[in-house]
């Protein structure tokens, strides 16, 4: 394998082929997929080892202690030969980087192999293709996160640690120091916590993307501004907290964090600055200095770095793993936006270049991430593109007269679930009913008084009287039906799925962008049925994050089912699965962000974990397996305390302060059809918003879509939303 090293005496930069590291028990076997050079600490090391010997010494006074104790006790020759020894040998680089797991070693039992993880320590997390990282150096990485956002873990938990030792309290001021790349990480995490920042910097440019990022001020350390910004923020008392996060051997860090400090403030360092203390402003004003240890709890401690012990958590809440974990999480959700940072992307194999470029100067950069282009596919998270509907509708008009209405298709369920519904709805008139054959049309039009059956589509879509078309045919069919009808003009009812593929559905989208009509409605019913919508209305609102669990007992198709046509009518979850995903997302109030899926091999049972933008998830587990005896659809919902429960739309209860459970319906069950297909003519008839938003049906699609992806692709499919 290739790792990228460096020659302390002489300051060579190399990618070398060493062997592969083994796996050895209390830890795992990482594959890099992106690791993250720190454009401090690395560059500060890169920087040193160019120096002349004098140099060196000066730069690091606390080895040359070392050295001269080492001549007091061996004598110089020996001392000479250790140090130069030392010195001229290859040294590792990194210490930051996500990747997946190539091999677990014996006692690990929280990740497996193929799943994506987050590393540190500069003994673990090297810029290498593989590393070895004991268990309390690892975390797994949330589902949907980028593997070059969840890098940054190492450098983010550095820059929490710091934060945490400032304690920082909602409604007070801090003063960041320093806007390289741990500097713009504290400002995120200040701001996160409620505090207000104001940042420090020589670069223009750094100040600029401070702000950007959440600082209220950002200036030079020569400038008045700052000053004034801190006066105006703190009415005049100074700031509460203070974070070092510059290097240099400059000491005016600390002067000036003297000078903006209140009175009994805190001062943290976190980089590595001179620290000459002006002892009389320090004391006069009592400030609080406190020094921030690398990652956080467990930093150099072998026990707990090497050998996995960890810290029980009511002694010690935050340790590096968990510091980690914790980063990972705050990205993931939103609360800190590592993206804005990564100036720039560079392939593994152009390492050297890239230090040199960044040490002459050539590349001025806050974060530069290594990428390994062989495993490029394999360790980066598939992502689908949900299409972001921007267009602007037609006028609508209402009908001030019955809607009349025309079904393409007459099969089963558009005879047995929508039309006994229409057909004794007033202010509704069957049109038209289009069928292949003209038997299943005839035998339509005699049960539910269509007043004409043909086997010719483009009349019907040419007939103006026509308000609406329903779309009840194959499933490979839907997305052109649907894209034609909009196209003429006609609101639209088709049935689930909207589309199978990412390309039907950008057509049927263009089709609402060159109409300007989106009166469109997929026939996901289940967010219409009576008692689920009373159980959603008694749970109430919620203020944290939910776990949702669908359990569907599919059961087994017939033999010689058309669902079992997946070359032509897609997988049987494709045609079905949004109604589930519907359902989950409706109850959330929110589309996923993410969707991971795992099946058995040998059936079509599916395991789909879906991630909503608030930390919610739902678990929808599509068996085909199950006791045909069994419910259908059970579903619970928890959240803040409460449970929803939903017995195969027979029966529901709410536990909260106050339980309630439905009575018991009868045997036929109503999944919402009924009310689905009332709202949707009411729209029609009213022209009013169509019962459920575009956006919606559009991302519930791209969710669906995005469970094959994942199941091909053996990992968490990111739901990124198109511009």
């Amino acid at each position: 394998m290739k790792q990228v090293v460096q020659n302390y005496k002489s300051g060579e930069l190399a990618v070398l082929d060493v062997p592969v590291p083994g796996c050895k028990p209390g830890g795992v076997l990482v594959r890099t997929a992106y690791s993250l050079i720190s454009t401090g600490t690395e560059m500060m090391k890169v920087s040193e080892a160019g120096m002349s010997m004098l140099g060196k010494a000066r730069s690091r006074p606390d080895q040359v202690a070392k050295v001269m104790q080492s001549v007091a006790t061996n004598g110089v020759p020996a001392t000479y030969r250790k140090v130069m020894g030392k010195l001229d040998s290859y040294t590792p680089l990194g210490y930051s980087l996500c990747g997946v797991v190539e091999q677990v070693g014996a006692g690990i039992d929280d990740v497996k192999a193929g799943d994506l993880v987050a590393c540190a320590g500069n003994e673990h997390a090297l810029h290498a293709e593989l590393n070895w990282v004991p268990k309390n150096l690892y975390t797994p990485v949330p589902d949907g996160l980028a593997p070059r956002h969840a890098a940054f873990g190492t450098v983010g938990s550095i820059a929490m640690q710091g934060v945490r030792q400032g304690e920082p309290q909602l409604g007070e001021v801090a003063l960041v120091i320093g806007l390289g790349l741990i500097g713009q990480l504290v400002v995120q995490l200040l701001d996160a916590s409620g505090v207000r920042v104001v940042g420090v910097d020589p670069d223009p440019a750094r100040c600029e993307l401070a702000e950007r990022l959440g600082a209220a001020a950002c200036g030079d350390p020569e400038s008045a501004a700052v000053e004034a910004a801190v006066a105006e923020l703190t009415d005049g008392h100074g700031v509460d907290q203070v974070y070092l996060a510059a290097g240099g051997g400059s000491n005016q860090p600390v002067e000036l964090a003297a000078r903006l400090c209140r009175d009994r403030g805190r001062v943290v360092d976190i980089g590595k600055c001179r620290l000459d203390l002006p002892w009389n402003a320090y004391y006069e004003k009592e400030l609080d200095v406190r020094f921030s240890r690398s990652y956080g709890p467990g930093r150099y401690d072998p026990e707990y770095e090497l050998q996995g012990r960890d810290y029980p958590i009511g002694y010690v809440r935050w340790t590096e793993r968990r510091n980690l974990a914790c980063f990972l999480d705050l990205v993931a959700r939103g609360r800190v936006d590592v993206e804005p940072l990564v100036s720039h992307i560079a392939d593994f194999d152009d390492a050297v270049e890239t230090y040199r470029s960044l040490k002459d100067g050539d590349l001025k950069a806050v974060a530069v991430l290594f990428r390994y282009p062989e495993q490029e596919d394999r360790a980066e998270a598939p992502a689908v593109a949900v299409p972001t509907v921007n267009v602007k509708p037609s006028p609508t008009r209402a009908t001030g007269k019955p809607v009349r209405l025309a079904f393409v298709g007459a099969g089963n369920y558009a005879t047995s679930m929508l039309l006994p519904h229409l057909a004794r709805r007033d202010g509704v008139e069957l049109s038209t009913v289009v069928t292949t054959t003209a038997l299943s049309g005839a035998n339509a039009q005699r049960k539910f008084g269509f007043a004409e059956a043909t086997t010719d589509l483009d009349a019907v879509l040419g007939d103006k009287s026509i308000d609406a078309v329903f779309v009840v045919t194959r499933h490979s069919s839907h997305a052109d039906l649907t894209r034609q009808a909009l196209l003429a003009g006609k609101a639209v009812f088709v049935e689930k799925p909207l589309a199978l593929t990412e390309e039907d559905l950008a057509g049927v989208l263009a089709a609402v962008e060159e109409s300007g009509n989106d009166r469109l409605q997929v026939g996901f019913n289940r967010r219409f049925a009576p008692l689920l919508t009373e159980a959603k209305e008694r749970f109430g609102a919620r203020t944290g994050p939910a776990s949702l669990r669908y359990l569907v007992n599919a059961g087994r198709l017939q033999h010689g089912s058309w669902y079992l046509q997946q070359g032509t009518e897609g997988s049987r979850f494709e045609g079905e699965g949004g109604h589930f995903i519907d359902t989950a997302s409706w109850l959330l109030e929110a589309d996923p962000v993410s969707v991971y899926a795992v099946a058995p091999s040998g059936n079509e049972d599916l395991q789909v974990v879906l991630r909503y933008p608030d930390g919610s998830t739902a678990t929808i587990s599509y068996v085909t397996t199950g006791a045909p005896g069994f419910p259908k659809e059970t579903l619970d919902l928890v959240a803040d305390g409460k449970v929803l429960r939903l017995d195969d739309f027979v029966r529901a209860s709410v536990y909260a302060r106050k339980r309630w459970v439905s009575s018991r319906l009868p045997k036929a069950r109503d999944k919402g059809q009924n009310a689905e297909l009332a709202a949707f003519v009411k729209a029609v008839r009213t022209g009013g918003p169509m019962p459920v938003p575009l956006q919606s049906l559009v991302a519930t699609t791209s969710a669906t879509l995005a469970v094959q992806a994942g199941l091909a692709a053996g990992a968490p499919v990111t739901l990124a939303r198109a511009l």
